[in-house]
């Protein structure tokens, strides 16, 4: 969801590139004509939905892509880049619905090129990643069924790349400043100023300070592995299995967006999924239990694990919505994307809170344990 360690202003990092430049890019990167494009929304890369027509002859392939426009400041980072594409295809080989890359005219997954006719020589790391269908899952209602199944997935995915992924470059996944990592919750002290001064501020301020003094003595106790980071309600993409509209049962055909990517701890990623399911829930305190059965189904938490769960979800909550208000102060003509989240988010965050850590985690673990001899309803 967001790139660097420092948040610098979007509008010196991310791509402004112009469709017809975006045409010209696929067509000498690549190789490809484009007979059809359009922008897609983006946090601060740059991203286009781009069809193309193959000649006569032509090999055999998918015909729509996402072109990827990395923005400036990961765009200097190519191992990173580098190590979160082989994930993709390594996820995709082992049967996850993942993007592959489009090889560049001369074989490569990825390629500097220079980018908007702005002041300086900008260069972006440019990709084009297959299409995947779906829509996001944002824009269905949320069952049960399909909680339970994102759950799964996100620890399944987790511990295929910590269990199976090798990669030179790996070690570029220890990104210690992070602002996204969720051990990085105290780091917002210096965004908070963004909220101005109200309740909502005093709510983020509690949570900063219990997770200074109640997450991270814990920390060096949950179990590391290599996390997605951004398993969120337009990062996921779903088709529906069934025929039936009344029931309709749905399963995960896509996994967008892994410029979140970086060494976390498998109770990180729970906490992310199910504080992105809450977004659009009209229900949002049951959805947590549904998720972690999923997960739990997987990877089982421990007893700190479990107790961090609350917090966990109130620091993803909290970064979101104060990284999103700093970062709309000093990019304002993207700020309708960049509050999307902040439309149900500092409802639901000062719900959790007035509701309490107790009530809540009673409502999630009984949910969990009612899945233990059954499968989702």
């Amino acid at each position: 969801m967001s790139s660097g360690n420092n948040c610098q202003p979007q509008s010196l990092t991310k791509p402004a590139l112009g469709e017809k430049e975006a045409m010209e890019m696929v067509d000498r990167v690549f190789g490809l004509k484009v007979s059809w494009i359009r922008p897609l929304p983006s946090y601060d890369d740059q991203n286009f939905h781009v069809r193309v027509s193959r000649n006569k002859g032509a090999a055999e392939g998918a015909d729509e892509y996402v072109l990827k426009i990395t923005n400036l400041e990961d765009s200097q980072k190519p191992d990173l880049i580098e190590v979160q594409t082989q994930a993709m295809m390594f996820l995709s080989a082992e049967g996850f619905p993942s993007a592959t890359p489009c090889l560049t005219k001369d074989g490569n997954i990825m390629s500097l090129e220079a980018g908007d006719m702005g002041p300086g020589n900008k260069k972006y790391m440019v990709r084009l990643l297959t299409y995947l269908p779906g829509m996001p899952v944002a824009k269905i209602a949320t069952s049960a069924q399909i909680l339970y199944e994102i759950g799964k997935l996100a620890a399944s995915l987790d511990k295929a790349l910590s269990e199976k992924f090798h990669h030179p470059s790996v070690k570029s996944l220890h990104r210690g400043q992070f602002i996204w990592n969720l051990a990085n919750v105290p780091l917002l002290d210096q965004y908070i100023y963004a909220l101005g001064q109200n309740k909502y501020r005093e709510v983020v301020e509690q949570v900063i300070e219990q997770f200074k003094g109640k997450v991270i003595p814990k920390i060096s106790s949950f179990r590391a592995c290599i996390n997605h980071g951004d398993l969120n309600d337009h990062n996921i993409l779903v088709d529906s299995s069934s025929a039936s509209l009344e029931n309709p049962q749905y399963r995960v055909s896509g996994i967008l967006d892994f410029g979140d990517m970086s060494y976390g701890y498998y109770v990180f990623e729970v906490a992310i999924a199910i504080m992105y399911m809450m977004i659009e829930s009209p229900d949002p305190l049951s959805v947590g239990g549904h998720v972690l059965a999923g997960f739990e189904s997987v990877v089982p938490l421990t007893e700190e694990e479990r107790g961090a769960l609350f917090l966990l979800v109130s620091g993803r909550f909290s970064q979101s919505l104060v990284i999103a208000a700093h970062t709309a102060l000093l990019y304002p003509e993207n700020k309708e994307y960049l509050m999307i989240t902040a439309k149900t988010g500092w409802k639901h965050l000062m719900t959790m809170f007035e509701v309490g850590q107790e009530a809540v985690e009673k409502t999630w673990f009984e949910t969990a344990a009612a899945y233990t001899n059954r499968a989702p309803a």
